[in-house]
């Protein structure tokens, strides 16, 4: 395992050194609770990036499968080779865009990390492949501090993607079918149970 933890420095510090976006410490240790506590044991990330947040959750005691979506190809390439390293056979990993993607099957835990404009449509085609008692959980929607200042942002740009977390944020706080909860770490975690479960 200590072979593992040396890995998953070596990607933080590559991450952090190349302007990779990668999950905070914080949030990747919140995270790892709330697989242990929920007992999950099947996970779908959406956004692997350079697979630091894939290899941590995958090299988890009890989990069986972690299967990642990456539409970047270098980043993927970077990925798979970081997979391979790490020795891990319970990841599958895709190199696609997540909005074309068929996944067929369920999963106990569903991780939205990626271009954050596109949240709404990630959660609604990601919550089918959801087991009945899944999680979804997404990260950044504080993004860095911006949300809830869209009015004050200068570039119109970054105003419109601030303004898609605002009315993500909306939606997930009228949403019907699920309860969610913000956890207050790195960039902002919101985690989504179904009422009914």
């Amino acid at each position: 395992m200590d072979r593992i933890r040396e890995l998953i420095n070596e990607i933080r510090e590559y991450g952090v050194n190349n302007d990779v976006p990668i999950m905070s410490v914080e949030s990747i240790d919140t995270i790892s609770n709330i697989i242990k506590e929920n007992n999950i044991k099947s996970i779908l990330e959406i956004g692997t990036a350079i697979a630091y947040s894939t290899i941590c959750f995958a090299s988890i005691d009890g989990i069986e499968k972690v299967t990642s979506i990456e539409r970047d190809k270098v980043r993927f390439s970077i990925a798979k080779s970081n997979v391979l390293k790490s020795k891990l056979n319970n990841i599958e990993l895709i190199c696609d865009d997540a909005l074309n993607t068929v996944i067929n099957g369920k999963y106990d835990l569903v991780i939205i990390d990626a271009a954050k404009s596109q949240n709404l449509k990630f959660f609604n085609k990601y919550k089918e492949n959801l087991n009945e008692n899944g999680i979804i959980i997404i990260d950044n929607l504080d993004f860095h501090g911006y949300v809830g200042k869209s009015s004050e942002i200068k570039s119109r740009n970054l105003r419109q993607m601030v303004r898609k977390i605002e009315k993500f944020i909306d939606f997930l706080d009228e949403n019907q079918e699920f309860n969610v909860k913000y956890i207050e770490v790195g960039d902002r975690l919101g985690v989504c149970k179904r009422k009914n479960s």
